[in-house]
Parts: structure tokens; C-alpha cells; sequence
């Protein structure tokens, strides 16, 4: 079985979608051969890696796997990595990596400089502010931005169309509210949902019940009732609602949090009560960064919300 996420992974960069602006500079650089080193910088699944990827098709056709040295951060983000690894590949190759210590950076730093006759690198973070001044000053930037909903929305169908299965436009709002544009995401969840989908008629089907099974996430009307309870004052009741909800779709305590956060903005109350929510959210999801009890903070947060609904 193929994953999907590898299966329609686009080739080429005018395949690449949501991010066009960003496409057309891309192009231009493969069309000239003349790049410099590039910084993507992005949430995950917004298409970096395959952007990075399809350069390097582009411009060594067939032979490109042997002319890139793709390296992650997450495994491989030490000195020794850069002095190794990436001076040796530099010597006469390409390299793309992701987010490196600042030791590991501060070696990159002189290698990007002695190798720029055969390599460029193509550094992919999650946050440009976390790679240190001077490297971010050797490289063009190129901010990706999350997924619209039409564009995850067409890809989505278009691989239901050539899978030969069917999915209801309900279900692909709900996999697209909780992927949150993260294209990866989306069709990781389609493939889960599709290989146990049931057939109706000739066809299997997806419908938004089959995703609720599959996706751990919320329905917004679901954590929308448990933060009215809880500014209704109804401590006992919010807490046994979140908790129900905890559990038959398997959350952690940040999975709510997030949710709970983003419902916020959705209610009909004062812009002032939604700041000081959105600030009490920011405070215990902190706490459960730091390895607190999720189910204390939880409670804890619901208790805050009483006293600021009680204040309102």
C-alpha cells in the first residue's frame, strides 16, 4: 500500500498549490540556474519539503537523489552533523536541512560561505526567528502560510476522485477543520478513513459520521457548549462535559486547549471577555508545556473562566 502523502506529493513546483506567489519566484530561480541559498519558513504541511524537493528535480532532472543530502533537525542537529555530514556533501553537492542547534548553525555558517561555488541550501523552520542573524542574512526567505480551505478541499477530492471513492462535503470540512491546513495531515486522515470506509452502491463512501470516528478532534458545538457552562458558572457541569468529550474522541489536554481557544473567538460576547479567555488559555496551555497534570489544568482553566464570566 502506498502512502499518500508520497503518492501525490508533487513533482513540480507549478504542481504545487496555496502557495503560488512563493512558486513564481521559485521558477524563475530554476529558469535562470541562478539561486541563492533559500530559508523556507512555515507551518508543517504547507508544502517546504516539496518545494525543495521540486527544484532539485527541476534543475538535475533524473539525477537529482544523487545531487541533494536531505537532513532532519529533529534526529540530526548537532556540531558534529554539519562538520561531518554536511562539509563532506558540500564539498560538490546540494543539501536541504531543517532547524539546527546554534553550535550546529554557527559551523553551517562558515560551510555555506567556503561551498558557495557547488551548494546551496535550502534551510526549512517552522519559525525563521529561531535560525541565528547571520544565516538568515545569506538566505532569500520565503514565508509559507497554512492551506486555504478550497485548496485543501480540491486536492482532497481529486484524490477521493482518483482513489474511486466518494467523500461528503461535510466530511471534508470537518478533516479540513482538523488537519488546520496542514496538507500532510488532510490525507492522512483521508487514507485512514478510506481504508475502512464502508461501499454504498458500487462505491465506498466518507461520510462526516465515519470521519468523527477517525479524526480526534471536537466538534466546535461540543466545546462551544462546555465554555458557555463554565462562564454560566457551571463549574461541575463544564468540567463533566470536557471530560466526556476528552474521552470519546481521545484528546489531550493541549488538543482541547487549542480547541477551546479557537471556539473562543467564535462566541458572542464582549471583545474584552474574549482577550481575557484567550489569555487564560495562553497561560495553561504554557503549564501543560511545562509537564503539568493535563486534568488539573483543565479544571483549573474552566475555574478561571467562571470567575471571569462571574466579572463580566
Amino acid at each position: 500500500m502506498d502512502i499518500w502523502t508520497e503518492k501525490y506529493r508533487p513533482k513540480q513546483l507549478s504542481e504545487i498549490k496555496g502557495q503560488e506567489h512563493i512558486m513564481h519566484r521559485l521558477h524563475a530561480f530554476v529558469t535562470n540556474k541562478n539561486m541563492p541559498h533559500l530559508m523556507f519558513a512555515g507551518p508543517a504541511g504547507v508544502g517546504k519539503t516539496t518545494a525543495a524537493i521540486a527544484i532539485s528535480r527541476e534543475l538535475f532532472g533524473d539525477s537529482w537523489r544523487d545531487n541533494i543530502l536531505e537532513l532532519n533537525a529533529s534526529d540530526e542537529r548537532g556540531i558534529d552533523v554539519v562538520r561531518v555530514k554536511v562539509k563532506d556533501f558540500a564539498r560538490t553537492k546540494a543539501i536541504e536541512n531543517d532547524a539546527l542547534t546554534k553550535e550546529a548553525q554557527d559551523a553551517l555558517r562558515r560551510t555555506m560561505e567556503d561551498y558557495a561555488a557547488t551548494t546551496r541550501f535550502i534551510l526549512s523552520c517552522n519559525y525563521s526567528s529561531k535560525v541565528i542573524p547571520p544565516i538568515q542574512s545569506r538566505c532569500a526567505i520565503f514565508r509559507f502560510k497554512p492551506l486555504a480551505k478550497d485548496v485543501v478541499e480540491n486536492i482532497l477530492k481529486k484524490v477521493a476522485e482518483t482513489e474511486g471513492f466518494e467523500i461528503d462535503s461535510e466530511a471534508i470540512d470537518l478533516v479540513y477543520e482538523a488537519s488546520e491546513g496542514d496538507m500532510r495531515k488532510a490525507e492522512n486522515m483521508l487514507q485512514a478513513c478510506a481504508a475502512t470506509a464502508e461501499v454504498v452502491g458500487e462505491k465506498k463512501r466518507i461520510t462526516i459520521a465515519f470521519v468523527k470516528q477517525i479524526v480526534s478532534f471536537a466538534e466546535p458545538k461540543e466545546i462551544e457548549a462546555a465554555v458557555k457552562l463554565a462562564l454560566a458558572g457551571k463549574f461541575l457541569e463544564a468540567k463533566k462535559k470536557l471530560a466526556d468529550i476528552m474521552v470519546a474522541h481521545g484528546l489531550s489536554g493541549m488538543d482541547v486547549i487549542k480547541q477551546i481557544q479557537k471556539e473562543i473567538w467564535n462566541l458572542d460576547v464582549d471583545e474584552k471577555l474574549k482577550i481575557k479567555l484567550t489569555k487564560a488559555c495562553g497561560d495553561y496551555e504554557f503549564r501543560l508545556v511545562e509537564g503539568s497534570n493535563e486534568f488539573i489544568q483543565l479544571a483549573g482553566l474552566l475555574a478561571e473562566m467562571g470567575m471571569i464570566g462571574v466579572e463580566k
